[in-house]
């Protein structure tokens, strides 16, 4: 609604009747505002403007202004609040996720897509259709939009999270955002969850277990960030390494990993400067002070749970960080004005390898690299011609000067079979776990033992999260038969449980129905016994 500039019509101070009107209206609309809370917010004498205006649609709005900022706004007889009230006031409404690179499409007056939205561990809020939500990036429970449900909770979850999911109204950076003081979003560390019971198995990997197949493992040599040049899906995807590499996650008080908070620090600061460079940043951006690079871009580009400090990292400062990641020639820092520091070059073009790709996003890549080089056949468009960069990435060296065009179905193949297999198992509260090669699926096997008597073997189950013992203490006390724990033959730091009898049904009840785990990736699953026979 104000993505484009606004007309104002009129700028009076408020009556004191509208004073009160305004503070009944305000607890009528938000009950979970407490008194004191609704005095904060509607003070009782200081200044409080009325602002009349047209947006650029022509809807009349009503703007509440207060210390220079607008705090409310009514449209069509609804109250609704801005950023900078949320920003005081974060649990106002219920608040969806989304990542950094979509705020960009919601400034520019976008709405917000399901396929966007970042599903956390606890679920989403239990919204109806009409209601009135917030929207905040991963890593900072600051809202940066609001918006109307298009659709309640559940209709978006029967949808598959496809469709428009909230018709935005205002946002931080669009013009009622500017017509305030223009500062950043605060930092507000994400809601922790509880802990959960170490007693059941269940709680710790329970349901909605993603695992993102047929996903590959970027080592093309060369041009690999020209080739590389698409826009960045938001669904949980940074083109740069940083941003996905495991080696560069965020804070694990793990001692086992064998790095200290400091180093893990580090590695957060690093993770989140070269997301903020690659997802937030333009080159109409430069120069960019070095402060609001931190305040208003690398903090939201802070993973869900984790927090950026740089008091803790080696660095203690940010401008050390900076110096530091001048001299890896990533970019130029300058002091423009006495005392005042900004970045005024980024090497957009700075070597990166090692980032995951899934299946579709390579075929994305490939065509968007396609049509911008003008490589599309002008005579059979189902064709592709191959140059330099293309013809080292794809061709064998006999084929080289013999092979000058591709169809389309072809080039993709090839593509994907240049690029190594990945996968990535994601559970709730979890960091993602992505591998190289393909993933094994869970095995189920029955076998005979001396004594004639059947046993239900199952492999690979730590490749999903799973642990063995404490799957095979659930088995053991809903089967009422004996189970054991042994290494699996042939697999290194792999174990395998055995269930005395065939209890592949109560197994395939435990995958499929409570930890949700794709039927696709557990075979032996047929192996259960046909209705009336003996175990």
């Amino acid at each position: 609604m104000f993505a484009k500039a606004f007309r104002v019509k009129s700028n009076t101070a408020i009556k004191g009747s509208d004073r009160r009107k305004l503070r009944a209206d305000v607890t009528a609309v938000f009950p979970t505002l407490g008194t004191d809370q609704v005095s904060e917010l509607i003070p009782g004498k200081e200044e409080l403007n009325i602002v009349r205006l047209y947006a650029h649609r022509g809807d009349a709005v009503t703007v509440y202004v207060s210390g220079g900022n607008p705090i409310l706004f009514e449209l069509e007889k609804n109250l609704y609040p801005t950023v900078y009230t949320l920003w005081s006031y974060p649990d106002l409404l219920p608040t969806f996720t989304t990542w950094p690179l979509v705020l960009e499409k919601l400034v520019g007056g976008a709405d917000l897509m399901l396929p966007g939205l970042v599903v956390p561990p606890a679920g989403l809020p239990q919204v109806q259709k009409g209601d009135l939500c917030a929207i905040a990036l991963v890593g900072n429970r600051a809202p940066v939009a609001i918006g109307v449900a298009a659709m309640s909770t559940a209709e978006m979850l029967t949808s598959g999270l496809k469709g428009r999911g909230f018709s935005v109204l205002h946002t931080y950076q669009d013009h009622l955002w500017r017509s305030g003081e223009k500062s950043s979003p605060p930092s507000i560390a994400p809601l922790t969850l509880d802990p959960p019971d170490p007693s059941e198995e269940k709680g710790s990997v329970q349901a909605n277990a993603a695992l993102q197949g047929d996903m590959r493992h970027l080592t093309l040599e060369g041009e690999e960030e020209e080739f590389g040049e698409v826009q960045q899906r938001c669904a949980e995807k940074s083109l740069s390494e940083a941003a996905e590499d495991p080696s560069v996650g965020g804070l694990n008080p793990d001692p086992t990993d064998g790095k200290t908070l400091q180093d893990q620090m580090d590695e957060l600061l690093e993770r989140c400067f070269l997301h903020a460079l690659k997802c937030r940043l333009k080159k109409a951006d430069l120069p960019l002070l070095t402060s609001t690079l931190l305040g208003s871009h690398m903090f939201s580009c802070c993973p869900e749970g984790r927090q950026l400090d740089v008091k803790k990292s080696s660095y203690k400062k940010l401008s050390k960080f900076l110096q530091h990641m001048q001299q890896e020639q990533i970019i130029q820092v300058k002091e423009l004005s006495q005392g005042v520091e900004s970045i005024v070059a980024v090497d957009w073009k700075h070597p990166r390898k090692g980032s995951i790709l899934e299946g579709g996003e390579v075929r994305t890549i490939v065509i968007s690299y396609a049509k911008k080089h003008d490589l599309v056949d002008a005579d059979n468009k189902n064709l592709v011609k191959l140059d330099p960069i293309l013809c080292d990435c794809i061709l064998e060296k006999n084929e080289q000067h013999t092979v000058m065009k591709l169809p389309w179905d072809s080039l993709l193949s090839r593509c994907l079979e240049k690029l190594q297999p990945a996968y990535q198992v994601t559970f709730p509260g979890q960091e993602p776990i992505v591998k190289k090669g393909k993933i094994c699926p869970i095995d189920i096997t029955l076998a005979q033992r001396a004594s004639n008597k059947k046993v239900t073997v199952v492999r690979n189950l730590e490749a999903y999260g799973l642990d063995p013992y404490s799957v095979a203490a659930i088995l053991q006390q809903r089967c009422q038969a004996s189970t054991t724990v042994t290494p699996a033959p042939g697999a290194k730091d792999s174990l395998q449980v055995q269930i005395q009898g065939n209890q592949v049904h109560h197994l395939g009840r435990l995958l499929l129905d409570e930890y949700q785990l794709p039927r696709k990736y557990i075979q032996g699953l047929e192996k259960a016994p046909k209705p009336g026979k003996k175990k």
